[in-house]
């Protein structure tokens, strides 16, 4: 009887297994089909049940959060890539008109020495024959000559003139005038000084006194025409410096362009055996800000499917266009590079200015020309300095360039 009670309980106890075992099958079956569903309350003593079906319910609630989470990244993941294009879009949109810009300014200041006024000013300073100054240094010399080493008396000391026309030949030269720099004068004088020392050698009449005071007088003119020769000098030195600073800026447009035009499937600008400013100016006939435009929509049409565009996959097939956003910080500071060589420009034609004037101030102390006509012409020259000033300001139009690197988010680098 004990025994049949014992196989009784065992039996009833496999049986409330069972039936939990079913409970928990169905609950979780029903969260399956429906998360919102919730377990029926169970009433029973037996708090293990009871901690099963709270366990249920925290991995239901569970669940619903991580849907609504993943389906959060995802809507984030889209928009993150749709911001990475349209940023992307529009920086080498504007990157490609800034190169144009950029490029087509350099031409133009590389193009400047002065202005074609300022630089006939300079040369009638330079020219021995010019009387800008109220003086011809041709004429000159020749009285300087007449008057301190022969002594007013040519036809005695200097027989037959051969002095005076020895002097004058040397003056007209025309090896001098072929110069075209500012050592016509100064070659003169030294010319000049060295035939009159081996004359003096076979001409007893000429002193060594005449030869010294002749020199010293004709001191008081080359020191004037050196103070303008160190002036010209110093501004072609300080323009071939900006030049080759300028072909530089070029040389690295050409590399940054070799990359974004394979970037971009553009065909790529081609050197040969032009020069870097040929090859750009040709390059940039294809290079515009049209054609690049032009690449974005067939680039959008081709990814658009059912009217949406996939962001992700124009950006994972085509890598490249983030390196060429990256690169464009590489732009803006050669955009910063040639302002600053523009902005040396005017501090070399400042300089330039400046000496120019003290030479004027040596012919003015030295006794060479008027103080009015000294005056009158640091007058025009300035004049003549503020208009080629005014000009390539306006030629160049600096603040359009910078206009356009603004619009180039650069400091955003896409990875």
């Amino acid at each position: 009887m004990v025994n049949n009670r014992h196989i009784i309980l065992r039996r009833l106890r496999r049986f409330a297994g069972l039936c939990i075992m079913l409970i928990f099958s169905a609950c979780h079956f029903a969260l399956a089909q429906d998360p919102e569903i919730k377990p029926p309350p169970i009433k029973t003593q037996d708090t293990t049940i009871k901690k099963i079906m709270d366990e249920l319910q925290r991995v239901s609630d569970n669940d619903k959060q991580n849907t609504s989470a993943i389906q959060a990244l995802l809507k984030g993941r889209d928009l993150d890539n749709s911001t990475k294009y349209e940023l992307i879009k529009s920086n080498v949109i504007n990157a490609s008109e800034t190169f144009y810009l950029l490029n087509k300014k350099i031409i133009d200041l590389k193009s400047r020495t002065t202005t074609n006024n300022l630089d006939v000013f300079i040369t009638s300073l330079n020219n021995p024959e010019s009387k800008e100054l109220g003086f011809s240094l041709s004429d000159r010399v020749v009285e300087l000559v007449q008057k301190i080493v022969l002594k007013g008396k040519a036809d005695k000391v200097d027989r037959d003139g051969k002095i005076i026309e020895s002097t004058k030949s040397i003056i007209e030269s025309p090896i001098f005038k072929s110069f075209t720099s500012l050592t016509p004068p100064l070659a003169i004088a030294s010319s000049v000084m060295n035939f009159l020392h081996s004359v003096s050698i076979s001409n007893k009449a000429i002193s060594r006194q005449a030869l010294q005071d002749f020199e010293k007088e004709l001191n008081k003119y080359t020191i004037y025409y050196t103070a303008l020769n160190d002036a010209n000098q110093k501004f072609e030195f300080g323009l071939n410096f900006n030049k080759d600073q300028l072909n530089l800026l070029q040389e690295n447009m050409y590399e940054m362009l070799q990359f974004t035009a394979a970037s971009m499937k553009f065909p790529m600008p081609a050197r040969g055996n032009k020069t870097i400013a040929e090859t750009l100016n040709e390059y940039f006939f294809d290079f515009r800000k049209e054609k690049v435009v032009d690449f974005f929509n067939r680039l959008e049409e081709k990814y658009t499917e059912k009217g949406k565009l996939n962001y992700e996959s124009l950006l994972r097939e085509n890598p490249n266009l983030k390196e060429v956003n990256n690169q464009l910080e590489d732009l803006v500071m050669q955009t910063k590079r040639f302002e600053n060589l523009y902005n040396e420009y005017f501090s070399l034609l400042d300089s330039y200015y400046s000496k120019v004037n003290y030479s004027l101030k040596l012919a003015l102390d030295n006794g060479l020309a008027e103080k009015a006509i000294v005056e009158a012409k640091q007058a025009e020259f300035r004049q003549l300095k503020n208009e080629a000033v005014n000009e390539i300001q306006a030629s160049i139009n600096i603040k359009e360039l910078a206009n356009n690197v603004e619009k180039i988010k650069y400091r955003y680098r896409i990875f």
